[in-house]
Parts: C-alpha cells; structure tokens; sequence
C-alpha cells in the first residue's frame, strides 16, 4: 500500500432506510455499520476507512434524517446536522424515484449553508429500468442545480461503486493519515458487539418493538485461549415487549442470540461466549439522561 499523503472527509446522508450505511459497507469492502430494512437502523454516526493509493477516505455514516418523536429522534438528527460541518464532500443518497421530499430539502438547504460540495447519489439502480432514472435526475436538478456530480449505482451489486470512488478522489487534500493501515471504523469492538445484537433485535423483532430497544455491553474480556466473552443486557421500554424479545421458553431470544454470537465470531475471528439478559427500562428514548447512559452522546 503506497504513503497516505491525502485526506478526504465525506458524509454520507439521506432520508431513513436509502441505503447509507450499505453504500458505507460496500466502499470499505467490511461490515463496518449494521443494516435492516427497518428505517432508523443507524443512530450514532459512524466513520468507515477506505484506503486507495495515495488518499485516506473516512466516510461518516449518519442515521436517516427524520422528523423526531423522542429524546433518542432529536439526538439522530443533531448528529446528521453536524455531520456536515468541517468535511471536504457530502454524499446525498436518494433513491431512483423523481420527486424531492422533505428529507432531502432539509438537506440540500444545510449543504447550501455549510457550503460544501455535495454529489448526488441515486442508489438502487439494480431495482428500476435505466430509462427511469432521467426524471430522477430532472427533478434533483430542478431542486438545486449545484451539485458537482449526479452518480447513478447499486450498493447491493456494487454497480457505480467505481465511478463513485474516482468521483471522491477530487476533494482529497493534503494531510495526513488519520486511521492506520487496517482500521476500517472509528468503532470499538466493545460498540460493534452491541450494534451487531441490535441488528439482529431488528432483524427478528416486528414493527415497533426492536426500534425501542437497546443494548448495554456489560463485559467484554478475552481469555488466555483467545476465546471473547460477551455479556449483553438488552433494554425495552414496556414488560409486554420484553415477553416477545425473550419468547416462548426463550427461543426467540436464542434465536436472537445466535444469529448474533455468529457474526461476532465472524467479526472478532474468533470464538465468541454469549450471554444476554432483558430489562425493561420504560421510555428511555423520551428521557435524555437514559439515552445519554446508553452511549449515546454528542460527539
């Protein structure tokens, strides 16, 4: 790998559930952000490293901009907000439909503000006919006529991906190396046991319940053999859903569980001892001082 020499600081945002934290995973080319089909996944932000010839990227990853209901919703959106302050590009992921909402005004407003540069990015292209994606890209235009670039792709086929990273490579600056050669994520291991948990709450878990819970990594230790205990506590906010997420003699927490120790395993590549418990915890995303002691904090 040659001598980092130049830096490029780029946010990736967009509305909830637009493929951010996919795209996220398919530049760095590991799971360095977990993902669901239900809007919201991300809640903090989260930095993935990519590193091509002579430039370092940190992609800062944001949770999907939204109207907030609770402590936790106005914490995801003051994280998107200042995502874009101090950064050399921003990424706005849309997907191939030709109408502008709410979301994305917001955004182009605060890129016009911060006035950085910003491409517009259509993502999951493998889902609709090329011909569909001219209105798309008139009506972004008709919206804002500033953005550097329009780039069509598909982060689940990795279609455009390519075009993308040569794209970026225009707004490397001269610096130096932020992350050393290997780091993909800003994320401690001990987080990225949690998030995994999550997604895999999310993953399991109908409708409202997983997006009221979260998860405490009580210990984390590596033994002599190399072997990695995990004890997590799972938060939710009523007893009712605590019922679901433990099931029927606990095999939906099982299940949970060992989707979960599967790709932690795959994650620390190692052997990996979980035990998880559940708490109910009622409302702690309508009550700051409980999403603060669950991590999540300005940064």
């Amino acid at each position: 790998m040659g001598k980092i020499t130049k830096t490029a600081m780029v946010t990736v945002c967009g509305r909830p559930n637009v493929g951010k934290s996919s795209l996220t995973n398919a530049l760095v080319g590991e799971k360095v952000a977990i993902v669901s089909n239900k809007a919201q996944t991300t809640r903090n932000r989260i930095y993935g490293v990519v590193n091509r010839e002579d430039t370092q990227y940190v992609l800062l990853d944001t949770p999907g901009l939204h109207k907030p209901r609770s402590a936790l919703g106005e914490y995801m959106v003051k994280v998107v907000t200042a995502s874009l302050e101090d950064v050399d590009c921003a990424l706005l992921l849309v997907e191939p439909i030709p109408h502008v909402g709410a979301p994305e005004r917001a955004l182009i407003d605060r890129i016009r503000e911060e006035n950085i540069p910003a491409i517009l990015v259509i993502n999951k292209i493998d889902t609709v006919e090329p011909a569909a994606l001219l209105p798309v890209m008139e009506a972004y235009h008709q919206a804002w006529d500033g953005f550097d670039a329009i780039l069509p792709l598909s982060a689940h086929t990795g279609d455009g991906l390519a075009e993308l990273m040569a794209e970026l490579s225009k707004y490397a600056q001269e610096g130096p190396q932020l992350f050393p050669d290997g780091q993909v994520s800003d994320q401690p291991e001990q987080q990225m046991m949690g998030e995994i948990l999550r997604e895999k709450l999310l993953l399991c878990l109908d409708e409202e319940i997983p997006h009221g819970t979260a998860v405490e990594i009580t210990r984390f230790s590596e033994r002599e053999s190399g072997v990695v205990d995990v004890d997590a506590t799972i938060y939710c906010e009523k007893a009712s859903h605590k019922g679901i997420i433990i099931g029927k003699q606990g095999a939906m927490l099982k299940k949970v569980s060992s989707l979960a120790r599967r790709d932690m395993e795959k994650f620390m590549g190692t052997k990996v001892y979980l035990q998880t418990w559940v708490k109910v915890k009622e409302n702690w995303r309508d009550n700051v001082s409980a999403v603060r002691s669950l991590g999540y904090q300005d940064q």
